[in-house]
This record gives structure tokens, C-alpha cells and sequence, in this order.
């Protein structure tokens, strides 16, 4: 059984959802995403979503309201008289009515393990944290922030070696592949909902670029996970020899000394406790390049100091 549904949303990570709805059959009468922004070489050109893209490509209508809440923005949604609505990382907030108008209820895509990590940034922030999982989840929407019933989730392991567009990357599949188990449930009338748990409920705020430099007096494994966390954007940063660097991938490595310190010639750098090794980097202004072939062309010796 097939939908019709509408389906909300903007950046990459929605897309493979969109993708994998029309492919099981699934009718889009319309694709509502962000309107596009100045980009391009000189900033000039107005660039469409990763999503309008997609639905130009598929041939689906597509809208760019600046807001849900003007009645006559209320009307046009109601007028495509849609079975539900799907909504992937859309990035503005719906009110009620809006969530009212589809027969069967607006479900949304969330990047995280509910109620762990409501919010903005559920990806940066459970790799920054340590977390061991992750995952998507399938859920209800209500007017709250992340906090409608769950519908469906898979989880997903994080390692020492995933930085956050590795994640975003994995769970942006999965949860395609999981928003569309829910839409077949929904539509044979068998999708159950739970509500979520009122333990353990954190918010994942926005990432602020003052959290981007590195403090190399914390543990190597917590430098490790701030540094995944925020690959490849913004770029968690530290200086050498008074120019910025961001570092973009990195690994446990075995050594001490103080914080900051360049231990060897592999670029093997001491924390608080223990050390890491960079094997990606970024100097300002230029390309992102492997450790090894940074220092071909800029050597740093022993003793030198990241800071």
C-alpha cells in the first residue's frame, strides 16, 4: 500500500529518505525545504537545497515558505490533501495546525536514541560525548522539541574512529531505510507508537565555533572525540606557530608530555592523559590534506607546541 504524503526537509542527510520513499511507491504531492541561499565561487549565486534538487530531479513540486504560521501558508498545505507528512532535518518549526492537517499525523526523522539528545545537533554531540550508540528514530510529531511519541529505531555503534560526517553518513541510510518500514506500517494501519521515557533526556544545542579549539589538557581519548565530533564542520582547531589548524581525523596513540606537545615526527601530540596522533589536518586557507603529506612540506619537530 502506497501514501500520499508530504515531505519536509534540506540538507543531504534527507535526502536518501525522500529518495527511498518514492522508490517503494510512495506518492510526493509536494517538497517543502528552505529557500536557497547566496553561494557559488563569489557568493552571488543563489544556491537550492540538497533536497530541491533532489525533487526537481524527480519532477515533485517544491516550496520555500519563509514561515508555516500565515494562514494562507496553513491553506496550501492543506490543499495537497496528503496522508501524512515526513519530515527530515527540515529546519523550521511546525505549528499545530500544520501538524493537524495530514490524516494520519507529520512524522519525523530524528538523528539520535530519544530521549537522549533533542535538539539541533544529536550527531556532533553524542560523538563528543563519549556515547557508545547512537541511532535513528521514527517519531510522532507534536509541538514539542523532539518529544512526540516513538514509532520505530535502529541503533548504531560508535568507534573511536567515526567523526561526525561518518555517523551522519550511516544514519542518514539507516533512517531512510527505517522511515520507509514506517510509512508501509502506517499505511496497512499497523504503526505502534510509545511514548518516550521522561529519564535521561538531554538537548543537543547548536554548535557554537567558540567550542571548536582544542583543550589539550583533557584526556587523549575526550581531545579524540571533540575533534570527531566536529569533522569535518566547523573543524575543531588549535595553533602552531601562530597559524590555525584545524585537525579533521586522528587516533589514540601511545606517549606523554605536556599538553600540546609534538612527541615525534608523526605528529603525535600529548594531553592531559595519554596522546593522539593527527593523520588529516587543514591549515587556514588551504586544502584538507593527509599528516603525511603536511609534513613533507612543513616539518615539525619534537618539542614543538600545538596550542
Amino acid at each position: 500500500m502506497s501514501l500520499r504524503l508530504i515531505f519536509m526537509g534540506t540538507p543531504d542527510f534527507s535526502v536518501p529518505t525522500l529518495l527511498e520513499l518514492v522508490s517503494h511507491g510512495h506518492e510526493i504531492a509536494a517538497v517543502y525545504t528552505r529557500a536557497p541561499k547566496p553561494g557559488g565561487r563569489r557568493g552571488l549565486q543563489l544556491q537550492p537545497t540538497p533536497v530541491e534538487e533532489a525533487a526537481r530531479k524527480l519532477g515533485v513540486p517544491v516550496l520555500t515558505p519563509k514561515s508555516l504560521k500565515p494562514p494562507e501558508a496553513l491553506d496550501e498545505f492543506r490543499a495537497f490533501d496528503a496522508d501524512a507528512a515526513v519530515v527530515v532535518a527540515y529546519g523550521m518549526i511546525l505549528p499545530q495546525a500544520i501538524l493537524d492537517a495530514p490524516k494520519l499525523g507529520c512524522y519525523n526523522l530524528h538523528a539520535s536514541l530519544l530521549p537522549r539528545w533533542r535538539g539541533a545537533a544529536p550527531i556532533n554531540r553524542a560523538i563528543m560525548e563519549g556515547d557508545a550508540e547512537s541511532g535513528v528514530m521514527v517519531m510522532k510529531m507534536d509541538v514539542g522539541l523532539d518529544t512526540g511519541d516513538v514509532a520505530m529505531a535502529e541503533r548504531l555503534a560508535i568507534t573511536d574512529n567515526m567523526t561526525a560526517v561518518d555517523l551522519h553518513d550511516r544514519l542518514s541510510r539507516l533512517g531512510a531505510d527505517l522511515m520507509v518500514r514506517a510509512m508501509a506500517a502506517l499505511a496497512r494501519g499497523g504503526l505502534q507508537l510509545k511514548k518516550q521515557s521522561e529519564d535521561g533526556v538531554t538537548y543537543a544545542a547548536k554548535i557554537d565555533k567558540a567550542e571548536a579549539r582544542i583543550d589539550w589538557t583533557r584526556p587523549a581519548r575526550a581531545v579524540l572525540r571533540h575533534i570527531h565530533g566536529l569533522s569535518p564542520f566547523p573543524g575543531a582547531w588549535a595553533e602552531l606557530e601562530n597559524a590555525r589548524v584545524k585537525i579533521l581525523r586522528c587516533e589514540l596513540a601511545k606517549g606523554s608530555g605536556a599538553p600540546g606537545e609534538v612527541l615525534d615526527d608523526q605528529l603525535t601530540i600529548a594531553c592531559g592523559e595519554g596522546a593522539i596522533r593527527i593523520l588529516e589536518l587543514q591549515r587556514e586557507g588551504k586544502a584538507r590534506m593527509q599528516a603525511t603529506d603536511f609534513l613533507r612540506g612543513v616539518p615539525v619537530k619534537p618539542g614543538a607546541k600545538f596550542t
